[in-house]
């Protein structure tokens, strides 16, 4: 049954929270939280899991309040300057089956107002992983533009490019590689825009497994890189 999952009631809920981060206004709108966004995300992704085995069988759609797709709305604020305890944004992470045991790619959703986008790859990966990947870009220049500037995956996603990337690429690599600019980089990770509007039609669930699939060769590359099954 085709069905909206998210309504205009999960931004207002986060506005609100956003100007009221504080326990007190949480534990008078807990029960909202619950009906607005927990509730209807544990409903999408216990539907979205359907969908996801079609582009693989090894990532994970986990309907659980701890522990599985849906991220917990408690800030960790042990080592952050900012204090504020509840996070202004709901996070959904499909994550490969290995994950728990190493750093592995998934797929993500993020809601914000003003802030909704799609992600798939790798956040920072550790050292080894990373070098796994660039040494797998390094000997396969075909696949990694087969991957990431295909039509299908340049019109629907935009391989980040961030700030933080490596000044130099160690000396195992080659400089002069057409894809040197793609091995510097400390995150393996393409995003994709959305819109309050595409978040809260009746389809959404279907658009957004339709945008992964054009990141299949993407997210089977990585995997590939470093020896997970896809």
């Amino acid at each position: 049954m085709v069905r909206a999952y998210f309504t205009s009631d999960v931004f207002r809920f986060l506005e609100e929270l956003a100007a009221n981060n504080n326990k007190e206004w949480w534990e008078d709108n807990k029960r909202r939280y619950e009906e607005v966004i927990r509730e209807p995300a544990l409903d999408f992704i216990t539907d979205f899991g359907g969908l996801l085995d079609k582009l693989s069988p090894h990532f994970l759609a986990q309907a659980k309040t701890v522990g599985g797709s849906l991220m917990r709305p408690y800030r960790d604020v042990r080592f952050s300057k900012d204090k504020t305890p509840y996070k202004s944004n709901v996070g959904i992470h499909f994550r490969h089956e290995s994950a728990k045991d190493v750093h592995a790619p998934g797929y993500y959703l993020h809601l914000e107002p003003g802030e909704c986008f799609a992600g798939v790859g790798m956040w920072q990966p550790e050292s080894a992983i990373a070098n796994a990947i660039r040494t797998k870009i390094n000997g396969d220049a075909a696949g990694w533009r087969r991957a990431t500037r295909s039509k299908a995956f340049t019109e629907t996603w935009e391989l980040s490019h961030p700030e933080e990337a490596l000044k130099r690429l160690p000396k195992d690599y080659d400089a002069d590689h057409p894809y040197a600019d793609d091995m510097k980089l400390k995150s393996f990770m393409a995003g994709r825009r959305l819109t309050e509007s595409e978040v809260t039609t009746p389809d959404f669930d279907a658009a957004l497994a339709d945008a992964y699939r054009k990141a299949r060769v993407f997210t089977r590359f990585l995997c590939e890189a470093v020896g997970l099954p896809f």
